[in-house]
């Protein structure tokens, strides 16, 4: 993998690990102000995609290693 492909990788991986943190702090808002259930949930399921995404791209960053 070129440095440039690695840098982009890791700039994708920075961007939605604060988009995760973000959904965490609106999850947590949302609980505190009694919103609604249903739409807790679907907050709580975007989060767990992108939580999917950000394991994909770490995968990708870390090289394979023969053992």
């Amino acid at each position: 993998m070129s440095d440039q492909e690695q840098s982009e990788i890791r700039l994708e991986f920075a961007k939605l690990k604060q988009e995760h943190a973000d959904f965490d702090a609106a999850i947590a808002a949302m609980i505190a102000t009694s919103c609604d259930p249903l739409q807790i949930q679907r907050m709580k399921k975007k989060k767990l995609m992108l939580k999917d995404r950000l394991a994909k791209l770490e995968d990708r960053m870390i090289p394979d290693i023969i053992a």
